[in-house]
C-alpha cells in the first residue's frame, strides 16, 4: 500500500507540468528560481569549509531554524490545497494509523524536501570537514529533514481543518509583512556586526538557545558533537522528543481529519471579497476591513502615507547644513516619521464623507469604530518603523541606542493614535471628498482645523517629553537610562493609547447626531 501511494505522489508531482501555458511556465519559472536558490546556498556552504567550527555552528543553527520555521508558516498562511490530505485517501480502507504513518513517509517525497535534502548534504560534508564523525552528520541531516517535513505535514493539517476560509491573498500579504518585518532587521544586524572570523559575542547566547528548542536542535547536532560539547545530550533528546511529539500531533491530525466532516463553503464563499475574508465577522473586524480597502485604494490616504517618508528624511537637511555630526542626525527622521504616522488618523472619520452613517445608524459600539480605523495604520507604521529603526541605528553606529529609539518611536506612535482617536471624533475639519484630487482642500470658515492638527501634535510631544529626556541621557552613555527609555515609552504610548481609544468611544457613541450633521454639511 505504501508503494502504491508513492506512485500516486509522483502522479501527482509530475501531473502539476499540466495545464495552461501560463501555469506551466510560473511552475517552471518558480521551480528555476528554487535551483538557483538551492545551488547558492549548497555553494555557500561549501565555502566555509576552511571557516572556524563557531561561525559554521552558527551559520547552521541560524539558518536551519529560519528554514524550519519557514516549512511551519508556509502551510498557515498558502492557500494551497494538499494534495496528500488524508480524507483523499480514506477510500483506501486503511486504519487510521498506518494512513498516517504511510502518509508521513511519502510526504518527504516533494520538491521543497529534495531541495533541503541536497543543502544538507552538503552541511554534512561541512561538518565531516570539520571533525565530526559520519554518523553524526548523517544523523543530524534526517532529524532535521524529519523534523521540517512532519511540521509541515501537521501544518498543513491543521490550516485544513481551521483556517480554510481565512486564507487569502491579503493574508499572504500580511504574512509577507510579517517576513519583513523580522528579516529586514535581522539583516541590516547582521551586516552591522565585524565578524573577524569568529562569532560575534551578540550571536553566542543566541546560537545555544536555539540549539536547545525544536527548530535548532538537530542542525546544531553534528557541531556539539565535533566540538565535544556537554550539551550533544540535551540536544539530541530535544530532537528526538520533537519528532515524537510532531509524529503524535500528525496521528492525531489525521484522525480529526477522517472523522470530520468538511465544512461546505458553497453559498458562503468568501474568496473575492479581499479584507473581509480576514477580519473578523465582528462589528470591528467590518470597519477595520473597510478602513484597510480604503487605505490601499483611496488616493487620499495613499498620498498621506507616501508623503511621511520623504517629510521625515527631510527633517535631516537642516540638521546636516547646520554641521551636525551624521551620526545624530541619523537618529532624527525616524522618530518624525513616527510622530507623523500617529497623528494621520487625527480626521480619519471626515474621510468616509456620508458613509459614516452606516456606524451611526447601525448602532456600533464606539470602540469598535474607534480601534477598527486603528488597523490600517498600525499595519503600515508597524512594519515600517520596525525596518526603519534598525536600518537608523546602523547608520548610527551605536546599537545600545536600539532600546531607548524603539521607546521614543513607540511613545511617539502609540500616543499620536491616542489623541487622533479623540481629536477625530472632537473636532473634525471637512477634506476633500471621496474620488476628488488629494491637493484639493474645501474652504474653511474657521481655524478649527489647524488648532485640532496643532494639538494633536503638540500633545503627542508633551507625553513623550519624559522617554525624549531619558533617551538623551542614554545617548550620552547612560546604560540604565536607555533601559528606562525603551519601558517608560512603551508604557507610555499603550497608556495614552488605551484612555484616547476610551475617550473617543464614548464621545463616539454620545455626538452621533453631531457628527452625521458634519458628514452631510461638509
Amino acid at each position: 500500500m505504501a508503494a502504491h501511494v508513492l506512485r500516486l505522489r509522483f502522479a501527482l508531482l509530475f501531473g502539476t507540468l499540466r495545464g495552461d501555458a501560463g501555469h506551466v511556465v510560473r511552475l517552471v519559472v518558480g521551480l528555476v528560481l528554487l535551483a538557483g536558490a538551492t545551488a547558492a546556498a549548497c555553494w555557500a556552504l561549501l565555502t566555509l569549509r576552511s571557516a572556524d567550527s563557531d561561525v559554521l555552528l552558527a551559520v547552521m543553527v541560524l539558518g536551519g531554524s529560519a528554514v524550519t520555521l519557514g516549512f511551519a508558516l508556509a502551510p498557515l498562511f498558502g492557500a494551497a490545497e494538499d494534495p496528500l490530505d488524508p480524507r483523499r485517501f480514506a477510500v483506501l480502507g486503511l486504519p487510521r494509523g498506518r494512513l498516517a504513518a504511510v502518509l508521513a513517509l511519502v510526504g518527504l517525497v516533494s520538491v521543497p524536501i529534495l531541495a533541503l535534502l541536497a543543502v544538507s548534504i552538503c552541511a554534512a560534508l561541512v561538518w565531516i570537514d570539520h571533525g565530526a564523525p559520519a554518523a553524526a552528520a548523517v544523523t543530524g541531516v534526517v532529524l532535521g529533514i524529519l523534523t521540517c517535513s512532519l511540521l509541515a505535514r501537521v501544518c498543513m493539517a491543521l490550516a485544513s481543518l481551521f483556517l480554510r476560509e481565512r486564507r487569502s491573498r491579503e493574508l499572504s500579504g500580511v504574512f509577507v509583512l510579517a517576513v519583513l518585518v523580522v528579516v529586514v532587521p535581522v539583516g541590516v544586524f547582521f551586516a552591522s556586526l565585524e565578524w573577524g572570523g569568529t562569532v560575534p559575542s551578540q550571536l553566542v547566547d543566541a546560537v545555544a538557545t536555539l540549539a536547545r528548542t525544536p527548530i535548532g536542535a538537530a542542525w546544531a547536532l553534528p557541531g556539539l558533537i565535533a566540538a565535544g560539547s556537554g550539551e550533544v545530550g540535551l540536544t539530541l533528546a530535544v530532537a528526538l522528543a520533537t519528532i515524537a511529539a510532531l509524529g503524535i500531533l500528525w496521528a492525531w491530525a489525521v484522525r480529526r481529519l477522517l472523522t470530520t466532516t468538511e465544512r461546505p463553503t458553497s453559498g458562503r464563499d468568501r474568496g473575492g471579497i479581499g479584507w473581509f475574508a480576514v477580519a473578523p465577522g465582528t462589528p470591528g473586524g467590518a470597519i477595520a476591513a473597510r478602513s484597510l480597502i480604503y487605505w490601499f485604494g483611496d488616493r487620499r490616504y495613499v498620498v498621506n502615507a507616501i508623503v511621511i517618508p520623504f517629510a521625515a528624511v527631510i527633517t535631516a537637511v537642516p540638521l546636516l547644513i547646520a554641521g551636525v555630526p551624521p551620526q545624530l542626525v541619523a537618529l532624527v527622521p525616524v522618530p518624525f516619521a513616527a510622530l507623523f504616522l500617529g497623528w494621520l488618523p487625527h480626521n480619519d472619520l471626515a474621510y468616509d464623507s456620508t458613509a459614516v452613517w452606516m456606524h451611526v445608524a447601525s448602532g456600533v459600539r464606539g470602540a469598535s469604530d474607534r480601534i477598527g480605523r486603528l488597523v490600517p495604520v498600525l499595519l503600515v507604521g508597524v512594519p515600517l518603523l520596525a525596518i526603519a529603526i534598525p536600518v537608523a541605528i546602523s547608520l548610527h553606529g551605536r546599537w545600545a541606542m536600539l532600546l531607548p529609539m524603539v521607546g521614543v518611536c513607540a511613545s511617539l506612535f502609540l500616543a499620536g493614535l491616542g489623541l487622533s482617536s479623540v481629536s477625530s471624533v472632537v473636532a473634525p475639519y471637512a477634506v476633500s471628498r471621496p474620488g476628488e484630487s488629494p491637493f484639493q482642500q474645501p474652504q474653511r470658515t474657521g481655524a478649527g482645523g489647524a488648532i485640532a492638527q496643532a494639538l494633536v501634535m503638540l500633545g503627542v510631544l508633551v507625553v513623550t517629553a519624559p522617554v525624549l529626556w531619558w533617551a538623551w541621557l542614554a545617548l550620552g552613555g547612560d546604560t540604565e537610562a536607555a533601559t528606562t527609555a525603551l519601558w517608560g515609552g512603551i508604557a507610555i504610548g499603550l497608556g495614552v493609547l488605551v484612555i484616547g481609544v476610551a475617550i473617543g468611544s464614548a464621545v463616539f457613541e454620545r455626538r452621533g447626531g453631531r457628527l452625521m450633521e458634519f458628514a452631510e454639511s461638509t
